[in-house]
């Protein structure tokens, strides 16, 4: 069955070979799709950081309202435990979801199987294509979060917290940290699978660098404006108090 699941590196190879802008900009709609459940993780967080409170439960604080060695909240009321795990195991499903979509898919672009590439050799391979998928997600949706969690305690040490109307006036350290911690992870650390993008043959740029990069790159830059687009739409529908 494996052998079935787990397309070859020319297939990937294939899947992520593309001529022209026309193919760079689908390029950046397939790391974005592949990174999905990471980049979907603030949002579910901020899901689950309303809906057991408005049932008399929680919010439960991760810094448990302590404060760090310098007198402030070492995260804050922001970053509650409801919203991290929910999150986590959200991208888990988002990732069971995507598999059951694009299975086995790595030539029909961009919905590229988010588990392509990966073996038995994988280190978060558990012997079933479907656990695995989750373990992929849940683990995509932890790393965005701790870095956020990470941007938040940077924050609250230079004295830029967020309270009520008032903004952290750091919109890149609330934004940037969790995209940089999931490309960085993803890079380094998810083995042979389609994320990590340096154990793929890619196109690479007039200037040799992979185009798979580059996309991130990209990604990266608008990272601001998708996160504050997900802020206003939380914003909309009730599940933040604040549109940033």
């Amino acid at each position: 069955m494996l052998d079935t699941l787990v397309p070859t590196r020319e297939d990937i190879s294939h899947a992520l070979t593309l001529d022209g802008f026309i193919g760079f900009l689908i390029m950046i709609v397939v790391v974005l799709w592949i990174y999905m459940p990471g980049y979907l993780a603030n949002t579910f967080a901020m899901i689950w950081g309303r809906i057991p409170p408005k049932y008399g439960y929680g919010p439960w604080p991760i810094d448990f309202g302590k404060n760090a060695w310098d007198g402030k909240r070492i995260l804050g009321d922001g970053k509650t435990w409801n919203g991290l795990i929910g999150a986590c195991f959200s991208s888990g499903f988002l990732a069971v979801l995507m598999h059951a979509v694009a299975k086995g898919n790595t030539k029909d672009i961009p919905f590229i199987d988010i588990i392509a590439g990966v073996s038995e050799k994988a280190w978060f391979w558990v012997g079933n294509e479907w656990i695995t998928s989750f373990i992929v997600g849940f683990i995509l949706g932890f790393i965005c979060l701790l870095g956020d969690a990470t941007g938040s305690f940077f924050k609250r040490r230079k004295g830029l917290i967020r309270e009520g109307k008032q903004t952290s006036r750091a919109p890149l350290l609330d934004t940037l940290p969790f995209a940089i911690a999931l490309f960085m992870f993803g890079g380094l650390f998810m083995g042979n699978s389609i994320i990590k993008w340096s154990d793929v043959d890619l196109v690479y740029s007039p200037h040799g660098v992979p185009r798979v990069i580059l996309a991130g790159f990209l990604l990266l830059l608008t990272t601001p404006f998708l996160h504050r687009a997900f802020n206003i739409f939380g914003y909309k529908m009730g599940w933040k108090d604040v549109d940033y």
